[in-house]
């Protein structure tokens, strides 16, 4: 049986029966050295100092706590204590050899001493070291990128684990290059092939908190290549104060692949449409509502309202908010639809709302492709229901949410968003031309895909690697733009304040991302290859499913080249083409005429000829309940009435 397997109470008596014999052995061989020879007389006083000296350091040892020590993670505590214990038996000796009158030399103590330490401490550490070795004997070789004071709390976290043993270090930095840090010896990141193919390291910790975002995505690039599974630290006082264990460090997010540096927000703007006013946000449940809600308290509203089709959606939320929110914000969740004229104008008027983030809308684009009417019902009649409310009962600020999928549509959800833009469009051109005093600002924020957000292929992806693959695209060639959910929240209330009326905002959403590619990333972060074709090799398979109806290769966020700057680096301000009230209320009344008659042919037919862009990518709706009616009428629909 290993040692390490022993029973607590097994270890401390063997520990007890090993210090009587270690100190007393120790006294009698220090005797040996002082007269260099083993022929001298052992009297009773000799066996009196030998045996007081014992008992009472062994008592020493007790108070000072060597037998509580865990000597696998024996510490600097415990070296300090063992010091100190051999010291106080050194002194004990010298002090009964005097008072006794024994017959052992008075530089013995001091002999004594060193081998007491090299018997008594010597032991303790054999003992760890066996026990590091033997625990780290079947663990897993880990590296750290970052030898500063990250890293070296880093690993003295994992030197805790029995899973994981630390073999190298790697650093930028280098003046440190060979060096041994906390035992460990520094590399520079050009030695991470060799030394990964050395030590079969399966585990990179990047230990970098206050490096550059565009640093640790080039960080991130060199160790793809190695298929090695990477993490990140949380912050560094969190390891620091002890709060996070090895668990807890979490792998590469998408936003670290992103390498996308944050833009301080401008607390002037967060607070024009905020500060002190009531704010609701429809769709309040949702990915981007609730983080919009989240930020929006942190700016003191007078209150926030929550109005969410959702009950468990809004109750969850609900939740969330009450523990964080402060007490001198009121909190009101509202269930309902934006599709209830009636109830959202009473909202408005009673609560006597001061600004609209309005999110609720079906976003996934499959779904509103089978799902046309109540796409259009909610989505275009929906936002027109809730600004008309907006300016009925006085509201300062109406912001719509939008997509890129409103640039050139090739599907239902995008035209519908981009006929919403038109419809605040045409309500805002309006009331400018009858020159009303009080005036509701409308505005619309336009971006991309969010990450984290309900759908997001981020999630997916992370769930079927972790099922052993394979990892689904659509197509090897499609690309997106990604943003996090609190950025692109951030941007869409900062947006809100720069709106003068009817203006399209479109954020900066960086470099695209290839889908494919940043499917291999993962794969390859996670510590695995790509099962390629031609090889037979084990690993995570990529699968191309094809392209849905009405996804496009690429997203665009703006129809024509007519954009201008803000005062925010990352908030433009786009001039699209509109349609006038008079148009929008003749092409909505076509849209509800072919909507009660459920016929879906000639819906798609206006939407073609509402001059949103729309493009669709197949020729037959798809509309799975329409195109099960036309199966069991076995005829072809009339594209008018």
């Amino acid at each position: 049986m290993n040692i390490i397997d022993f029973p607590r109470k097994q270890k401390k008596l063997i520990m007890v029966l090993a210090d009587l014999l270690w100190i007393p052995g120790a006294i009698w061989l220090a005797t040996i050295i002082r007269y260099g020879h083993f022929d001298f007389v052992v009297t009773w006083r000799d066996v009196l100092v030998y045996g007081m000296t014992t008992i009472i350091t062994m008592f020493v040892f007790l108070r000072l706590g060597l037998y509580r020590a865990v000597i696998r993670f024996m510490g600097k505590e415990a070296i300090e204590a063992v010091i100190r214990g051999v010291t106080f038996s050194s002194v004990f000796l010298g002090a009964m050899i005097v008072f006794s009158r024994a017959e052992i030399p008075r530089s013995v103590p001091f002999i004594y001493w060193g081998i007491a330490m090299l018997f008594i401490g010597g032991s303790r550490f054999s003992v760890w070291f066996y026990c590091q070795s033997s625990s780290k004997k079947n663990s897993r070789k880990v590296a750290i990128y970052g030898a500063g004071d990250a890293g070296v709390q880093l690993l003295k976290l994992i030197k805790h684990s029995t899973e994981l043993d630390v073999v190298a270090f790697f650093d930028d930095n280098k003046k440190i290059k060979g060096h041994t840090v906390a035992g460990i010896k520094v590399f520079r990141p050009h030695h991470l092939h060799e030394l990964v193919q050395k030590h079969n390291i399966e585990q990179v910790f990047i230990a970098l908190p206050s490096v550059t975002a565009k640093r640790k995505k080039e960080i991130i690039n060199l160790l793809e290549s190695e298929s090695v599974l990477v993490k990140t630290i949380p912050s560094l006082d969190k390891i620091v104060n002890g709060k996070v264990n090895i668990e807890e460090l979490r792998e590469i997010e998408i936003e670290d692949l992103l390498g996308r540096e944050s833009v301080a927000p401008d607390e002037a703007l967060f607070e024009q449409c905020i500060k002190d006013q009531v704010v609701l946000v429809t769709g309040a449940g949702g990915s981007i509502g609730s983080e919009l809600c989240r930020q929006i308290i942190k700016h003191s509203p007078r209150q926030i309202i929550l109005f969410e089709i959702s009950e468990f959606a809004l109750y969850s939320l609900e939740q969330e908010l009450i523990k964080v929110i402060p007490a001198d914000i009121k909190l009101t969740a509202l269930l309902g639809s934006v599709q209830d004229k009636k109830r959202i104008q009473s909202i408005f008027t009673v609560y006597g709302v001061n600004t609209v983030y309005h999110a609720a809308a079906y976003k996934h684009v499959p779904i509103v492709e089978e799902n046309i009417i109540e796409g259009i019902r909610n989505n275009i009649f929906g936002t027109r229901y809730a600004a008309e409310a907006a300016q009925n009962a006085g509201v300062s600020t109406f912001v719509l949410i939008s997509t890129d999928k409103a640039v050139r549509p090739t599907n239902v959800m995008g035209t519908t968003k981009r006929f919403s833009e038109m419809v605040l469009q045409a309500l805002s051109e309006m009331s400018r031309s009858l020159k009303k005093e009080s005036v509701t600002r409308f505005c619309m924020v336009r971006f991309g895909n969010v990450l984290g957000s309900s759908g997001s292929v981020v999630p997916l992806f992370k769930k079927q690697i972790k099922n052993g693959g394979p990892v689904t695209v659509t197509h090897p060639d499609i690309i997106r733009y990604f943003m996090t959910i609190p950025e692109a929240a951030q941007l869409v209330l900062q947006a809100g304040a720069l709106g003068k009326g009817g203006d399209v905002f479109v954020l900066d959403m960086g470099e695209p991302v290839k889908i494919a590619d940043l499917a291999r990333k993962m794969i390859h972060l996670s510590g695995f290859e790509v099962k390629d074709e031609l090889s037979e090799e084990e690993g995570i398979e990529i699968s191309y499913s094809g392209l849905r109806h009405g996804e496009k290769l690429y997203e665009e966020l703006l129809i024509g080249d007519n954009v201008t700057g803000t005062r925010h680096p990352r908030i433009m301000r786009a001039e699209e083409k509109m349609l006038s009230l008079s148009v929008i209320d003749e092409k909505m009344a076509l849209l509800d005429e072919a909507c009660n008659d459920f016929n879906i042919a000639w819906v798609r037919e206006i939407l073609l000829e509402s001059e949103t862009g729309y493009v669709p990518d197949k020729d037959q709706p798809v509309d799975l309940l329409w195109c099960e009616l036309k199966k069991k009428e076995n005829n072809v629909v009339s594209l008018k009435p």
